[in-house]
């Protein structure tokens, strides 16, 4: 076993031989959003991510669905449809799966990639003087909370479920060149949360600079509102006794920061000689990303925000 349970990583690694190592990872949830076809999309690609977060190639895919017997036959295919069309686009095959009645639907799946065993990334390498890069906007969990009592327009609602829906491929393949130490994707611990599992216990400090990092302009919006998932109030919770804020920051922004995700970006941890030809890739790989700050010597917390 080259990565278990113990290490908060993103999904199990077990070595097969010299030059093959298995990653395994599992991921499911009620829906976020009402259409069913980007429901199996979205759940889909956020499975997936988890194999890209470690480095490796997803290559084989199983089904989990719940869902009540009141549920139109239709609503259930088009799950389906989107998780198996997310699958395909990722290069693996959906291998079967298991459903069984439940009074709320959920959906995601088993995964299992591949990847040398000299390649795996996990969330804990990252080494002083990294730059760390993120390759997706922050702001789906606010965009989620809001849809549910129509506080987005069309066109605002379909670049949220875009967005949501994007893979992590093209991110992943575009780094594969450069000196990853460390990588994780942003889901539902927020920004911040997952930045304080990557510094782990004290030996580094990742300092994020707020006005660098991406956000989605309406989850600002809605965040100044007051509209905010109660997931971002728990992370805030979990990662306050790891955090310092330097500075004045709108809360607004922290509120985004603390915004749990679904179907994030990747968050690497790059020797920084390699970060701005890694950014150059990324860019040209069609990939909205951006530097967001750096890892430093331990200061006792895990997190500072500048």
């Amino acid at each position: 076993m080259l990565v278990g349970y113990d290490s908060n990583d993103d999904a199990a690694v077990y070595k097969v031989n010299a030059t093959t190592a298995l990653i395994q990872t599992v991921d499911f949830f009620p829906p976020m959003v009402d259409d069913p076809y980007s429901f199996g999309q979205i759940a889909a690609a956020n499975a997936l991510s988890d194999v890209y977060a470690m480095g490796g190639t997803p290559g084989l895919a199983m089904n989990l669905l719940t869902f009540p017997s009141c549920l139109p036959l239709e609503v259930v295919e088009a799950i389906l449809q989107g998780g198996a069309e997310k699958v395909r686009e990722a290069g693996a095959v959906i291998a079967g799966g298991h459903s069984i009645e439940d009074k709320e639907p959920k959906y995601g799946l088993c995964v299992t990639g591949f990847c040398h065993p000299q390649e795996i990334l996990t969330n804990d390498g990252v080494q002083e003087g990294d730059l760390l890069v993120l390759t997706k906007p922050l702001g789906t969990g606010i965009l989620t909370t809001a849809a549910k009592v129509d506080l987005l327009s069309s066109e605002e609602e379909q670049s949220m479920l875009d967005l949501m829906s994007t893979l992590n491929k093209a991110a992943a393949l575009a780094a594969k060149p450069f000196t990853v130490h460390a990588c994780t994707d942003i889901t539902g611990f927020g920004l911040l949360g997952h930045a304080a599992e990557m510094a782990g216990k004290g030996a580094t400090t990742l300092e994020i600079w707020a006005d660098k990092v991406p956000m989605l302009s309406k989850a600002v919006e809605l965040a100044t509102m007051g509209i905010i998932p109660a997931g971002a109030y728990r992370n805030r919770d979990y990662v306050e006794p790891k955090l310092t804020v330097q500075g004045e920051h709108p809360q607004a922004v922290l509120d985004v920061l603390f915004d749990p995700q679904t179907s994030g970006g990747l968050l690497l941890s790059v020797k920084e000689s390699d970060g701005a030809k890694l950014l150059q890739s990324l860019t040209e790989a069609g990939v909205t990303a951006a530097a967001i700050g750096t890892v430093k010597a331990g200061t006792g917390k895990q997190v500072i925000v500048k």
